[in-house]
């Protein structure tokens, strides 16, 4: 067992000190987030029932960019290869979405 002296404590204290503040923190994700995974022309899963305030991020998986669309409520980016697209849902409702560059890419949000 090695016994810390003084100095060797001070210095061990400071660096794990300055690594906590130069360090960037990563964000914490909240417990009621949820993914969505593009990968073959489809969204999986297709559908989810979440509660109001919960995030949902849509990743691309695919080697075909795509989008995610829920007419007049939220829309992307076209999303390359691992691009990321999030949404808070803040109102309760069905949201019925779709990929605008391939029309028969569906899914489903229903908000409680």
């Amino acid at each position: 067992m090695k016994i810390l002296n003084r100095r060797d404590f001070g210095v061990d204290l400071g660096l794990a000190l300055a690594a906590a503040i130069l360090l960037p923190a990563k964000k914490a994700r909240a417990d009621n987030d949820l993914d969505v995974h593009i990968d073959n022309f489809v969204f999986q899963p297709a559908e989810l029932k979440i509660k109001v305030g919960t995030t949902v991020t849509w990743t691309n998986r695919d080697d075909i960019p795509h989008t995610v669309v829920s007419a007049g409520k939220f829309r992307s980016k076209t999303l390359d290869t691992d691009d990321k697209f999030s949404f808070t849902f803040t109102n309760a409702g069905d949201y019925k979405y779709f990929c605008s560059l391939h029309p028969h890419m569906t899914g489903m949000i229903k908000v409680e």
